[in-house]
């Protein structure tokens, strides 16, 4: 949709937001002076699975693996499953990869997570995870595995963690910039902002429905604690 929109005027003034590189994606040429008429705010979120992999990897036990949920179809590429190998085995986790690229798929992948006898699971961030919320979190509840997703809007649900983003942030930032050009600034003014405010989410009502005890260290560390 970005790309099309940008595709379609070289003269209408176009603010995104995006969780992807906006330089690779041929959004704008660079971040700090980006020409014409587009600029926005990027938001990390497939990035950060590295670091969702690192809290899991302190909460279980060193002999349990950990499973990864992906869409094969959009976000789950062959890098990014390079990436996340290369941390776990920087960690001495065994992980595995499991794919669903429909929610029709997600029942079997979670059987399979299951049957793998994984300790917990990442979802990694994608736009179809986030579309059916609450059905990843009510799985992650019906299998009882400890799970940390993307935005705080899964812990806030129901889900065990979350860590990501302040999205709602970035929202803030683009609308800021929409009123700046609205005055008359112009998009080749502005630079892409790159989000740097993350939050780290716990839901001790969930944890304590698995029988998980949550260290005290890392509550410390979250930004919020849903009790």
């Amino acid at each position: 949709m970005r790309r099309a929109a940008k595709a379609a005027t070289a003269t209408i003034p176009i603010v995104f937001i995006t969780g992807t590189d906006p330089v690779a994606e041929g959004l704008v040429s660079n971040l700090p002076r980006p020409t014409g008429n587009i600029t926005g705010v990027t938001v990390p979120t497939t990035s950060l699975n590295t670091k969702r992999l690192e809290i899991l990897n302190e909460l279980i036990p060193r002999d349990h693996a950990i499973a990864i949920l992906g869409n094969p179809s959009i976000s789950w590429t062959d890098a990014r499953a390079k990436d996340i190998q290369t941390a776990a085995r920087a960690m001495g986790r065994r992980i595995f990869i499991v794919t669903a690229s429909h929610e029709s798929e997600f029942d079997s992948a979670f059987q399979s997570v299951v049957t793998l006898r994984a300790g917990a699971l990442l979802v990694s961030a994608d736009p179809l995870f986030n579309g059916r919320l609450q059905q990843l979190v009510d799985l992650t509840k019906r299998y009882r595995l400890p799970a940390i997703f993307e935005w705080r809007e899964f812990a806030t649900a129901g889900g065990l963690m979350s860590y990501g983003s302040d999205i709602a942030n970035g929202y803030r930032e683009a609308g800021v910039y929409a009123g700046r050009i609205l005055n008359g600034t112009k998009p080749s003014e502005l630079p892409v902002l790159q989000a740097t405010k993350y939050e780290f989410v716990i839901n001790l009502s969930t944890a304590k429905a698995l029988g998980i005890a949550i260290p005290q260290g890392m509550r410390a560390r979250a930004d919020d604690v849903i009790q």
